[in-house]
């Protein structure tokens, strides 16, 4: 358990350095009022998290130790989008379209209530 929660640590620290140097280059080298660095950091760890289950699957040499540090460790600290859509196309390969529908309609639609809720919050 120590060891895992090491792992985990490691990756989430490498991920979260990666994403803020990701999101600050694309920023600085393409400035614009879309949020080109989270698009990019989103899109790129739905990428990888993919890469990652895919090599885990196909491969021996990639250890379940291998696969958490990167997918839960890295790619959670990298973006936990990746993650929410790797949990969806597992519930579309299992046939779950209700299941798959509301987590991602309700995932937005609340987490964006969520933010509006945060901002109403403090301006009271």
């Amino acid at each position: 358990m120590n060891r895992t929660l090491l792992l985990v640590g490691i990756g989430g620290f490498l991920g979260s350095i990666s994403r803020y140097g990701l999101a600050l280059w694309m920023t600085r080298f393409f400035p614009s009022s879309f949020p080109s660095g989270t698009f990019t950091v989103n899109i790129f760890g739905c990428f990888l998290i993919g890469l990652f289950y895919g090599l885990s699957e196909r491969y021996d040499w990639f250890t379940p130790e291998l696969r958490i540090f990167l997918a839960t460790g890295f790619c959670g600290g990298f973006t936990t989008f990746s993650s929410f859509a790797y949990e969806n196309i597992s519930l579309l390969r299992l046939s779950q379209y209700f299941t798959f529908a509301f987590y991602t309609i309700s995932s937005v639609a609340l987490g964006l209530v969520g933010v509006i809720a945060g901002i109403f919050i403090t301006k009271i």
